[in-house]
């Protein structure tokens, strides 16, 4: 046994020693901070994520996933070095939010669609925050601007693309998947020919793909919520004993180089650990939009430790690294950064400064407050979905394990 590895073993054997004795020393603070975790996750993360888990599951198989991964091919594979099935990937990753990305990532690659370079590339683009929080949580809830929504997110999924591009040079050229001769067109025949075979091969019936689709997509938000909780307690330790606030100070100089203000530097500090909370307090310092949109976008991209730590979880069962999607959080966080900092004057103060009596610049204006509607319409009807969805999964999992042991 090494020294490192001994060192190691002492180092998280310590921190968790401490982080439980932190925890018993501030109970009142940590069940605040475990019940706000409990929020984000009961309300909204669960009824958002459902839908999307278990229709990505049926689509997979029924073999639309292999007829979508046929047609886009021919853009995939030249543009980003993955096969075409990463397009459907990184649509739903959009679409969904993350952990979406990484979930359909790693079931790709179990699948034997993606080769393991390739699906270190794919995940290292898909992972994205869901529009409905830049739009409705972040730009509506914490900065009170609708119109700034369409900054925070050209910048933000602007920065997946740039992180595509990027990651395309990593790793060596893989033609394990590659077929023996290009295509320079979608081949509708072939991709039908896909779905059909894909269809056929699926042997198990509608009603238990229909439930293995949903135990799998509730025990994967189960995980989730999980680590929401954890990481929403760990944060509100650090803030208690202050290590927060002593990265920060170092961050805060970091940040001068850059002439943003230091009073973004706690925010900095706690979104990297959690999102939300991050961008709710970017948002209430006194530093100019310009600067808060910056950190506010480097948030997003970057995801937060909560939601990387989910993403490493979901990784776990595959061989795909970790190292390079982590990485590539980095990379997006500086891309969106820059492109906010880009486009803050074409985009928003262009938008803002028209005559809100031309029609269409009223829809371009207004329209992300619509938003704020389908946001407040989650976080009312998100708790009612999360226990009639629970029920049903226990529903399902108990008669399943009753089945199993008769037969």
């Amino acid at each position: 046994m090494s020294f490192s590895s001994k060192l190691k073993t002492i180092f998280i054997a310590i921190f968790i020693s401490g982080l439980t004795i932190a925890i018993i020393l501030n109970p009142k603070e940590s069940l605040d901070a475990s019940l706000r975790g409990l929020t984000i996750w009961w309300e909204v993360v669960f009824p958002s994520l459902l839908p999307f888990f278990i229709v990505s599951e049926l689509l997979i198989g029924f073999g639309v996933v292999r007829f979508i991964g046929v047609l886009l091919e021919p853009l995939m594979r030249p543009v980003f070095r993955v096969p075409g099935v990463g397009g459907f990937v990184w649509a739903m990753g959009m679409a969904s939010g993350n952990p979406a990305g990484a979930k359909l990532t790693a079931r790709m690659r179990q699948e034997k669609q993606l080769t393991k370079i390739q699906a270190e590339r794919l995940v290292s683009f898909t992972s994205s925050s869901n529009p409905l929080f830049i739009f409705g949580a972040v730009a509506v809830g914490f900065f009170d601007k609708p119109s700034l929504g369409i900054l925070l997110a050209a910048a933000h999924y602007l920065g997946n693309l740039c992180v595509g591009l990027t990651m395309r040079f990593y790793g060596k050229s893989d033609g394990t998947f590659k077929n023996g001769k290009k295509r320079l067109f979608p081949s509708p025949s072939q991709a039908f020919k896909e779905l059909h075979s894909t269809r056929v091969n699926e042997t198990r019936p509608l009603g238990k793909m229909l439930g293995d689709a949903v135990i799998s997509s509730i025990q994967t938000l189960l995980m989730i919520g999980g680590f929401i909780i954890l990481f929403s307690v760990f944060n509100k330790i650090l803030a208690i004993i202050h290590v927060t606030q002593l990265i920060g100070i170092v961050f805060s100089g970091a940040l001068s180089l850059f002439h943003i203000a230091s009073d973004l530097s706690v925010p900095l500090i706690t979104g990297i650990f959690e999102i939300t909370l991050g961008n709710q307090l970017v948002s209430e310092t006194n530093a100019s939009l310009l600067e808060k949109v910056m950190i506010a976008s480097f948030i997003l991209a970057f995801g937060g430790l909560s939601i990387q730590a989910q993403v490493a979880s979901i990784l776990a069962d595959t061989d795909i690294r970790f190292k390079p999607f982590f990485i590539a959080r980095i990379l997006q966080g500086i891309y969106s950064s820059i492109i906010a900092f880009l486009l803050f004057k074409p985009i928003y103060l262009n938008l803002e400064s028209f005559n809100t009596s031309e029609l269409p610049v009223m829809l371009m204006k207004h329209g992300p407050g619509l938003a704020k509607v389908y946001w407040e319409m989650i976080v009312q009807s998100g708790p009612l979905i999360t226990i009639i969805s629970l029920l049903f999964y226990i529903f399902l999992y108990s008669k399943r394990n009753v089945f199993t042991k008769t037969s």
